[in-house]
């Protein structure tokens, strides 16, 4: 490194932003994540006595310290470091440290610690590249990503990986760092005199949402832009740190972890009948950008799944709502659209509607039976075949029922359909149990096969048994 390039360096350092110049250098700096790297800890062990041999996978949200994990086991391995960002490098920028990785190894038998952020960005061929290489023991990834890298990353790399899932930072954690940004004369704030007003701090706290890069930023900007007092110190108020955060982060990626683990949250919460949790998760996810037409597919699925017979009307809110939306739109949209999640929050509940799959579940198992005679079209072989010959059309008698057989005669006496209690249903069950004792007595079945419950496992294999492959909305 030549002079020019030395002093550069040196100014690019000190002009760094303040999360930058205040990453932890040794794991004793190092905040938060105790059940990883705390004394005694595997990870700890790993890094301290320079023993990482196994690859390792860093997952958790932006600013809980992944990166500056990586940059600690850097300073600490004896072993050649090597940064890749899959954002921006290539195959050929991997071949290349691929290459040097395995020379390295071959000649002075040195290792090569990669690391690897957003390695979920990276596609399967590139991920794939990495394997042999991983396997003998050339290369050790260290691979960062804020997605699930049992979805995001192939299962091959995973499975010769140690995964670590860090967590958003506490309160507590958040505050440390924040005050030794102000007290260090180094590479913070020490030098000079930082009032922090403790209302001011917490509400840097709060809306730093467990994202150290998130609160020093703010602290930062809050510093940097407030004029000194005529004693030279710098006061920070509430009022300037809530200009200087003015906006909580949410961590929401629409094709990530948040994206599905909050939907969830939310049908869960209205099956649940907890119409507080249901709008919590809403605003959420409308806050956040959400397309509320998904929300409003999902409370569709939902009012069919979960409310069903309990409240006919459930479905016909969802369909309104839905339709609703697409003549408003946003921001007014936004109330057919509350209106729907509160009415089946609080509406009965039946999930009847998956006895359909006890049915296909049977069928799946058993084959398909024939059509009885009398069921059969009679507008085609009616002469020729007797196809329709014993029909009695029900709507003949009085009660517009009559007790005739409509499943194959190997099947009488089985019920799919188990009616609920619940609200309008409970209507159901008793008129519905009039009609098969009317019918068991008519074809003098005596046998009755009540099917259990379907796990609902088995239920959710049925029902994306010919979807394609991939995460689920819920």
């Amino acid at each position: 490194m030549d002079l020019f390039t030395h002093k550069m360096t040196e100014r690019m350092k000190s002009e760094a932003p303040l999360a930058a110049r205040m990453r932890p250098r040794t794991l004793d700096e190092f905040v938060g994540q105790e059940d990883i790297v705390g004394p005694g800890k595997l990870l700890r062990r790993a890094i301290e006595s320079d023993r990482l041999f196994s690859s390792i996978i860093l997952w958790g949200p932006p600013g809980t310290g992944k990166t500056t994990l990586a940059m600690v086991i850097a300073n600490l391995t004896k072993s050649h470091f090597e940064t890749l960002s899959a954002v921006l490098a290539g195959k050929a920028e991997l071949k290349e440290v691929i290459d040097s990785a395995v020379e390295r190894r071959k000649l002075y038998n040195k290792r090569t610690i990669l690391f690897v952020d957003e390695v979920h960005r990276w596609n399967k061929a590139q991920q794939d590249a990495l394997l042999p290489h991983v396997e003998n023991g050339a290369i050790t990834l260290i691979g960062a990503t804020t997605e699930n890298p049992y979805f995001e990353v192939i299962s091959a790399l995973v499975s010769r990986s140690r995964v670590f899932q860090l967590r958003p930072l506490s309160d507590k954690d958040v505050d440390i760092i924040l005050m030794r940004a102000i007290s260090d004369p180094e590479r913070g704030y020490g030098t000079r005199m930082i009032l922090l007003d403790e209302d001011a701090k917490a509400h840097l706290i709060n809306i730093a949402g467990g994202d150290a890069r998130n609160a020093l930023n703010a602290l930062e900007l809050a510093v940097e832009s407030t004029p000194p007092e005529s004693d030279g110190s710098i006061h920070i108020t509430l009022e300037i740190a809530q200009e200087s955060i003015q906006r909580r982060a949410v961590l929401y990626d629409k094709d990530g972890d948040a994206h599905y683990d909050t939907i969830s949250a939310f049908i869960k919460s209205v099956r649940g009948s907890d119409p507080d949790a249901a709008l919590y998760w809403l605003a959420k996810m409308l806050y956040a950008g959400e397309d509320p037409r998904f929300i409003l597919r999902r409370l569709i699925i939902l009012a069919g799944e979960d409310i069903g017979l309990g409240d006919p009307m459930g479905l016909v809110v969802a369909v309104a709502a839905a339709q609703a939306f697409d003549f408003v739109g946003l921001p007014e949209g936004v109330y057919p659209l509350v209106e729907a999640t509160l009415f089946l929050s609080t509406a009965p509940k039946s999930n009847s509607a998956t006895s359909y799959f006890k049915a296909y579940q049977l069928i799946e198992e058993a084959g398909i039976i024939d059509v009885p005679q009398h069921l059969q079209d009679a507008t085609r072989d009616a002469k020729a075949l007797g196809h329709g010959k014993g029909y009695q059309y029900p709507h003949e008698d009085p009660q517009h029922f009559l007790p005739q057989q409509y499943l194959p005669r190997d099947l009488l006496g089985t019920y799919f359909y188990r009616p609920s209690n619940q609200g309008y249903e409970a209507q159901v069950a008793e008129r519905l149990e009039r009609w098969r004792k009317a019918q068991r007595e008519a074809l003098g079945v005596t046998k009755v096969e009540q099917l259990p419950e379907l796990a609902q496992d088995v239920v959710m294999e049925i029902k994306h048994k010919h979807k394609p492959s991939g995460r689920l909305e819920s």
